[in-house]
């Protein structure tokens, strides 16, 4: 296949998957397309080893890196505040709140090393501060793409990305209003994400916003949101797009780092199982429905604090829910993650190359029927 993705990106086939564990990436890579890992939750070591490993899985084939860069967030003014200037500014009301909603469904607590170990990492990286070093391995390392979400991407990875040997940035966007400010900031490849998609996402739907985009921008578009079969590619192809972006379609994979307890829910789950939350990181993200969510969208809820304050609260509690959820319904109950409407065709697990393979086979029979259509 030749777009102008793949012409870019030096790829066999313009199909773009985003995954935190790093198997996902090097198979999907290896498969001909582009695997991208989501490191805004890695240590500076963990995302050295991890690009290291893609590296020597991949020989030579181009992969990528994705950071979440906000324009908006708690001590932004001063470039990002410690972790422990950070705890402090989470209200008595919202630790009580989640302390009792664990209490209630019976989820014991983490050992102490573990806990502290949770305290002190600081969840996810969003800032100036804590990016800095992601942002040199990353380039250190190699990568063929950096892709920065939530936000058009600063003046200052335009600027490292060209100098690093012009690498593209690619840049999320869930309306018409962002893609054209990511276009303006200078991204090279603009992400047109629907609402349909798991994670952080707007509200327009992927049918209506990728031909917006491709209509406003001159980057190169990828269409994102509940994208994960061929048909699904040939119609981002026919909506203008040069290629597509999937994540959720990776998470019931045999690579997935994902729990069996996560895979047995999306496995089962329909495309109308999902949820746009804030629970888990402060920001809408869609995650498949569960009692966490709907209890924090419940009437005794104190309500989702903003980024990153969301995730520092919650990551001791996610951690104490994921030990057990294997042999604890409460805690099974509560289990949730991010996943997309593309999840009520999830229904297998199967590997990454595969999956791939069967996304090519599609859309090439997508593509045959649409040609029978103009015969005579």
């Amino acid at each position: 296949m030749r777009t102008a993705v793949t012409e870019r990106l030096g790829i066999e086939f313009p199909i773009l998957a985003f995954s935190h564990c790093r198997d996902v990436v090097a198979a999907v890579t290896n498969s001909g397309g582009m695997g991208v890992l989501g490191a805004v939750a890695h240590s500076p070591k963990q995302l050295e080893i991890d690009l290291d490993w893609i590296a020597a899985e991949t020989k030579g084939k181009p992969f990528g890196v994705d950071l979440l860069i906000p324009q908006k967030f708690v001590g932004a003014d001063d470039g990002g505040l410690e972790v422990g200037s950070l705890r402090d500014l989470i209200p008595a009301e919202h630790r009580e709140w989640l302390d009792g909603l664990l209490a209630q469904n019976g989820i014991p607590p983490l050992p102490e090393d573990d806990a502290e170990a949770v305290r002190s990492y600081g969840g996810m990286r969003v800032d100036p501060r804590s990016m800095a070093p992601l942002v040199d391995i990353s380039f250190a390392k190699g990568v063929s793409l950096m892709a920065s979400a939530l936000g058009p991407p600063p003046p200052w990875l335009i600027e490292r990305a060209k100098a690093e040997g012009e690498v593209p940035v690619a840049a999320l966007a869930g309306s018409l209003e962002h893609a054209i400010r990511h276009d303006q900031a200078g991204a090279d490849l603009i992400i047109a994400q629907g609402t349909e998609a798991g994670g952080h996402t707007g509200e327009v739907a992927t049918m209506v916003l990728v031909p917006e985009v491709v209509d406003a921008v001159q980057a190169p578009v990828l269409a994102a949101g509940g994208i994960g079969r061929g048909r699904q590619i040939a119609a981002s192809l026919a909506l203008g797009a040069e290629g597509v972006w999937c994540g959720s379609v990776w998470l019931t994979t045999q690579e997935a780092e994902t729990s069996d307890v996560i895979k047995d829910k999306f496995i089962a789950a329909p495309s109308s199982g999902t949820v746009r939350s804030r629970s888990l990181t402060g920001k809408p993200a869609r995650m498949i429905r569960t009692d966490w969510t709907d209890a924090w969208e419940s009437e005794p809820s104190p309500g989702p604090l903003g980024m990153p304050l969301q995730s520092l609260l919650v990551a001791e509690a996610q951690s104490r829910i994921a030990r057990v959820a294997a042999k604890d319904e409460g805690a099974r109950r509560l289990s949730t993650y991010f996943v997309g409407q593309i999840v009520g065709s999830m229904n297998t697990v199967q590997p990454a190359a595969r999956v791939v393979l069967d996304m090519v086979e599609e859309f090439i029979d997508a593509v045959e029927r649409l040609d029978g259509l103009l015969q005579d």
